[in-house]
C-alpha cells in the first residue's frame, strides 16, 4: 500500500468509526426517565428501584463512564439515615449498562478516606483490568483517578465492587450492577427490566454507622439499600413480560419469593440458562457472590409480595439476645415495674405483631412497619410489592390495588 492509499484508507476508517459511534450513540442513548422504558433501540433500559443508571458519553467509539467512590448518607427508610460508603452519592452504586461488543472506558476517582479498587465481578476481560489491588493493579490512592478499559465479550447480569479492603468497603455499601445487553434484540422481548441488589448490615440501635466486623448477626436486610416501608414498588402493566435481576454481595444467601406467580430462572452471572435447564419456580435462592435473572408474564392484576423467605430477613433492627417470653404471664411484674418506670410495656407475651408502635432509639426503625389497604403489613427489611395494573399509561406508583367485590377474604365474628 502506498502513502496515498494509506491516507485514503485511514480517512475511510476514521469516517466509518465516527458514523458507527454516532449510530451507537443514537440507538443506545440511555433513557434517563426511569418511569418509562424505551420504545426503540436494541434493549429496554434497566430500572433500578430507589437507584439510578450511570450516564455515559461516546468518545471516538468508546463508551465512557465515571464512578466516584466516596462516603455517603443513605436513607434506608423514613426515620433512618445511615452513614455508608458508595459510588456517585449512592449505594448500591449506579447501574452500568452497555451492549455486548462495546468498548468501555471507566474512570474511577477515589474520595474515600482509604485506598480502593474496582473489580468487575463476572466480566470477561484482560487480566490487568480485573481490579484486584496488589495482584492486577496498584491500589487507587486517596484523590487518585484510575482508568479501566476493555471490550465486552459477553452479555448478562454482572456486578462491581472493591477488591481493596473489601470486608470494610463492601460492608459499608460499595456494590453495584454491571448489566451487559446482548447485541441482537432478545426474543421474546422484555417489557420491564428491574435490578435489585440484596444486602445486609449491622447498625446498632441509636447509631448510624454499619459495623463491618459483624460476620453473622446482621440486623438490617435491604433491597437496593432500602428496607420496607422505604422500598419502591415494581410497577408493571398487566400482560407485560418482566425480568428481575437479583444480585448478592452480602454474607448470606437469600431465597427470594414472589407471590401470585411462577417464573423461570433465565440467567446467572455465568450467562443465559439453557431452555432445557429452566424450571418453573416461585422462589429463587441467590447465593453469595452471584446473580440470578428471573422472568415471567404479569398476567394477574393486584399487589403481590416480593421478599426474602428467611423470616428474620423481613424484619428491621432486630436484637437476637432477647429472652423468649411467649406464653409467659407478665401482668403482675408489669404492674410492679410501672410503679418505677411509668409507661413500661411488657414484650413478647403473645407474639410481636402488635408491638411495632412501641418506642425505640432515634435513627432506628421498628422491626416491622408499613400500612397496607387492610392494616399493618407486618414485615420489614427485604420486602417490596409487585404492582400489576390494567390500563395504566405510566409507571408511576398507582397506589394500592382495589380488589373486586368477592375476591377478598371475609372476617367472620364468632
Amino acid at each position: 500500500m502506498n502513502r496515498r492509499e494509506l491516507l485514503v484508507s485511514g480517512a475511510a476508517a476514521v469516517g466509518g468509526a465516527v458514523l458507527l459511534a454516532d449510530r451507537d450513540a443514537r440507538a443506545q442513548s440511555p433513557n434517563l426517565d426511569r418511569g418509562a422504558h424505551a420504545t426503540a433501540g436494541p434493549y429496554v433500559p434497566v430500572v433500578t428501584p430507589n437507584g439510578t443508571t450511570l450516564p455515559w458519553t461516546m468518545e471516538n467509539g468508546v463508551k465512557v463512564f465515571r464512578l466516584v467512590a466516596e462516603p455517603i448518607k443513605r436513607e434506608f427508610a423514613p426515620g433512618m439515615i445511615v452513614d455508608c460508603w458508595g459510588y456517585n452519592g449512592q449505594t448500591p452504586g449506579p447501574t452500568i449498562e452497555a451492549v455486548e461488543g462495546d468498548r468501555v472506558r471507566i474512570f474511577v476517582t477515589n474520595k474515600l478516606p482509604e485506598r480502593t479498587s474496582v473489580h468487575w465481578h463476572g466480566v470477561l476481560l484482560p487480566n490487568g483490568m480485573d481490579g484486584v489491588a496488589g495482584l492486577n493493579q496498584p491500589h487507587i490512592e486517596l484523590g487518585e483517578t484510575y482508568v479501566y478499559e476493555f471490550t465486552l465479550r459477553q452479555h448478562g447480569t454482572q456486578m462491581y465492587h472493591p477488591h481493596s479492603d473489601e470486608m470494610v468497603q463492601m460492608a459499608l455499601g460499595m456494590v453495584g450492577f454491571f448489566v451487559i445487553h446482548p447485541r441482537s434484540p432478545e426474543q421474546p422481548r422484555i417489557d420491564r427490566d428491574f435490578a435489585i441488589m440484596l444486602h445486609e448490615w449491622f447498625v446498632a440501635p441509636g447509631t448510624s454507622r454499619p459495623n463491618p466486623a459483624v460476620m453473622t448477626d446482621f440486623n438490617i436486610f435491604s433491597f437496593n439499600s432500602r428496607v420496607w416501608p422505604g422500598t419502591a414498588p415494581l410497577v408493571v402493566k398487566k400482560g407485560e413480560r418482566v425480568r428481575l435481576r437479583l444480585g448478592n454481595l452480602s454474607m448470606d444467601s437469600h431465597p427470594i419469593h414472589l407471590h401470585g406467580y411462577r417464573f423461570e430462572t433465565t440467567g446467572t452471572d455465568g450467562g443465559r440458562t439453557p431452555m432445557s435447564a429452566r424450571l418453573p419456580e416461585t422462589t429463587v435462592n441467590v447465593p453469595v457472590g452471584a446473580t440470578r435473572d428471573i422472568e415471567w408474564v404479569a398476567d394477574a392484576a393486584g399487589d403481590w409480595a416480593l421478599h426474602c423467605h428467611k423470616s428474620h430477613h423481613t424484619m428491621n433492627a432486630m436484637s437476637h439476645d432477647l429472652p423468649n417470653m411467649i406464653g409467659v404471664n407478665q401482668r403482675e411484674s408489669t404492674e410492679k415495674v410501672r410503679k418505677i418506670l411509668p409507661g413500661y410495656m411488657a414484650m413478647g407475651e403473645t407474639g410481636m405483631g402488635d408491638m411495632m408502635e412501641m418506642g425505640h432509639p432515634p435513627n432506628t426503625l421498628p422491626m416491622m412497619a408499613g400500612e397496607g389497604p387492610f392494616g399493618a403489613v407486618e414485615m420489614g427489611g427485604m420486602f417490596t410489592v409487585l404492582k400489576v395494573r390494567e390500563g395504566i399509561t405510566t409507571y408511576e406508583d398507582p397506589g394500592w390495588y382495589k380488589n373486586p367485590k368477592g375476591t377478598v377474604a371475609r372476617k367472620v365474628t364468632t
